[in-house]
């Protein structure tokens, strides 16, 4: 094997393969990269025993085609201090080595005939906008359980509904939970519906690292699912279990209805939380009568408080109050400019969504007795 390439090139193609080697294996070879050269291309190849990734880029000329398995985090800590520009790349008996401009540095060749085949990519169901998939994503992974104890809490439910034409994301640790549904494009008419819990951890680093534009297509089969966009190909070990269904969880009868501008309230929440001691809450004092939410937090002389404009229907007065954490979590995951605070009473579910009042994203947190003397 003997390849030339821009450093930039290979460096994102490495460190983007890299994402899936374990930190720690038993088996030395699944700490490796497969680099083949075939067609005037470079694929990068890593798998261990929940995940795959690989990558296809055009490399500037492939002088001798070949396939080699290298230490793959070496070869990623290499690329990284490569001098900019034209890199060759060859196997030299049992060293593969890299050079560019007058720096060079050999690796140790790893057997490739005890390296695993990487799974194939499932059936694929359809596609959906990758802006749009990485941001919703991002926006359920923050009620994702962190207890691995708990496997199922730790995943992201991934629906699709092929009637429908939607995706839905939903996540929970118990203590909150966060939906989004974007629109979802089938591979062909008719196709089957689906449900799946993919680890939320996984997911999230995939959808950040496939792009911003585009098509993301989505495989699934019964044991994992897959995601394909612009030469970059990954797969990833479901889940057992289901998350607990929303649908009853999310209906609240005749709530009280508050409206708050959300940039606002994200910096007020920021500000009095300093004072909040560990999970000690942060109580929000809903007023129709003056059309204004109080927020405070800490305990005797400790305190901080901020009064914000804010519309409330459905009751004269409403007070509740949340892990501090969990709230910001909830606000910064929304974009919209206004909010809105659905709303049962101290000790019960509150729901956050945009201010038009849509469900395709919806997040609910379990408010706290109010605790402040």
């Amino acid at each position: 094997m003997e390849f030339r390439i821009e450093r930039s090139a290979l460096t994102e193609a490495v460190s983007w393969a890299a994402r899936v080697l374990p930190v720690r294996s038993p088996v030395p070879v699944l700490g490796g990269l497969l680099l083949d050269t075939e067609g005037g291309r470079l694929r990068v190849s890593g798998l261990d025993y929940e995940a795959s990734a690989r990558i296809d880029v055009e490399a500037a000329e492939v002088l001798r085609p070949g396939k080699v398995l290298v230490m793959g985090r070496r070869l990623l800590n290499i690329c990284k201090v490569l001098p900019e520009g034209p890199v060759e790349c060859a196997v030299e008996g049992s060293r593969f080595t890299v050079s560019g401009d007058g720096a060079r540095f050999g690796l140790s060749v790893l057997p490739l005939d005890d390296y695993p085949a990487l799974p194939s990519l499932p059936q694929v169901r359809g596609a959906v906008e990758a802006a749009e998939f990485a941001a919703a994503v991002a926006d359920v992974a923050v009620a994702a359980g962190r207890d691995d104890t708990l496997p199922a809490l730790t995943g992201i439910r991934l629906g699709l509904d092929a009637e429908a034409g939607t995706m839905t994301l939903a996540a929970t640790d118990r203590y909150r939970f966060a939906v989004r549904t974007l629109p979802w494009k089938a591979a062909a008419a008719g196709g089957e519906s689906a449900d799946v819990l993919v680890s939320a951890r996984r997911l999230t680093e995939i959808a950040r690292s496939l792009g911003r534009s585009g098509l993301v297509s989505v495989a699934l089969d019964a044991g994992s699912a897959g995601f394909e966009h612009a030469g970059m190909r990954t797969t990833v070990r479901l889940l057992d279990g289901r998350l607990p269904r929303h649908d009853k969880l999310f209906a609240m009868e005749n709530p009280a209805v508050a409206v708050v501008d959300r940039a606002r309230l994200v910096e007020a929440v920021r500000r009095v939380s300093v004072v909040a001691d560990g999970d000690s809450p942060v109580q929000m004092a809903f007023s129709a009568a003056d059309n204004s939410v109080q927020l405070q937090a800490g305990y005797e002389d400790d305190v901080a408080s901020q009064r914000l404009p804010a519309t409330l229907e459905g009751a004269r007065e409403m007070t509740v109050a949340f892990n501090p954490g969990y709230l910001a979590d909830a606000l910064a995951s929304f974009e919209e400019p206004s909010l809105r605070l659905l709303m049962m009473g101290a000790g019960q579910r509150a729901m956050v969504t945009g201010a038009a009042g849509s469900d395709a994203h919806r997040h609910l947190l379990m408010s706290v007795k109010p605790q402040l003397a």
